[in-house]
């Protein structure tokens, strides 16, 4: 027994890969739940807007935290800077003295809950009206969010896995001597994961809106768009970690490294205004982020393009980046491995 003992921490002290995720990812998860693991939302973009904008700003304390005053504008301009996310409450002032209407993004739900709050704690001279999800419910911001995470689980953890097993079985040795660039190897991997998790979100997308009554207000371009790019991205990071991997194993600790982080800090579970600084960047760093922003902007607040811009413009380089360093280390795995022949030296005479 004692030599099997030692056997087995002789192996685990070879896996280094085993050993990072042992003693790595409790420390990864202790700094983000430390972090990042709160539902308060402790300040709210605000705008207040009409006749009597800046009096009313002059009012407003925390959590609110004012960034424009508009008195030309009215209630269809608010709706629309809520539709666009240039706030999370708009306050839309009058002529006479009667209370101000407070519109609430209700598509964030944690920034919508503190902001009912802190209305409330006006008293009688604001009144909230949730605009996208007016009951706020919690369903209507996670099924968004669901799909961009079963299209994560799919692109990441089954793409790494297969190309794994691929090289177990000794496939990819045979694609080696086979007149193949690495970005055609690499396509032709990818696109039957790219057609299962496509057809995955069209699966969970309508039965989310069918089940729970999500609505889904946008163009379904823009989402399609947004989901392609994603797609693109974490179909690459699978290929990446399949190119670091050599047994399924590892390929499962490592895919999970990565996932974990994509579901805690993409806002998902967690709001990005609650978390410290520090963690929060690594948010934006993370794909499902960007395209969660997009799910839940075209699905509840029927965001146009233009005011999707931004996270359709990150996911592309992030896609792109990705997809090149995949190409390039997979260049290193589809080398020829042929044995070099030495010349054959002609005799004089």
């Amino acid at each position: 027994m004692r030599a099997m003992v030692l056997k087995e921490f002789l192996e685990l002290r070879r896996d280094k890969r085993t050993m990072a995720m042992i003693v790595v990812l409790p420390m990864v998860l202790l700094l983000i739940f430390g972090y990042a693991a709160s539902f308060d939302v402790t300040s709210l973009g605000t705008q207040v807007v009409g006749p009597r904008a800046e009096q009313a700003a002059a009012q407003l304390k925390d959590p609110f935290d004012v960034t424009e005053v508009d008195p030309s504008a009215n209630a269809d301009d608010a709706e629309d800077r809520l539709r666009a996310r240039e706030a999370d409450v708009v306050f839309v002032t009058g002529d006479d003295g009667a209370p101000v209407p407070a519109y609430i993004d209700g598509s964030d739900l944690f920034a919508a809950q503190s902001a009912q709050a802190a209305v409330a704690r006006l008293g009688g001279a604001a009144v909230p009206r949730v605009l996208f999800n007016p009951d706020l419910k919690t369903s209507w911001v996670m099924v968004p969010a669901l799909v961009g995470m079963i299209l994560a689980f799919i692109g990441t953890i089954v793409t790494a896995i297969g190309l794994v097993r691929e090289r177990a079985a000794g496939t990819l040795e045979q694609l080696a001597v086979m007149p193949f660039r690495p970005v055609d190897v690499i396509a032709g991997k990818i696109v039957p994961y790219f057609v299962l998790a496509s057809v995955d979100m069209i699966l969970v997308t309508v039965l989310g809106c069918l089940l729970f009554g999500v609505p889904f207000s946008g163009s379904v371009f823009v989402f399609a768009l947004g989901a392609a790019l994603f797609l693109f991205a974490v179909l690459g990071i699978g290929v990446l970690i399949s190119t670091l991997s050599q047994t399924q194993g590892q390929a499962m600790q490592m895919a999970l490294m990565v996932m974990m982080p994509q579901i805690l800090l993409s806002g998902m579970i967690f709001p990005l205004e609650s978390m410290a600084p520090g963690v929060r960047w690594i948010g934006y760093l993370l794909p499902l982020t960007w395209f969660n922003m997009i799910a839940n902007g075209v699905m509840l607040r029927a965001a146009p393009i233009s005011s999707l811009w931004l996270p359709l413009l990150v996911l592309a380089v992030m896609a792109s980046a990705i997809f090149a360093a995949a190409v390039l280390r997979f260049r290193r795995d589809l080398a020829p491995r042929m044995p070099t022949v030495p010349p054959v030296r002609q005799e004089a005479g």
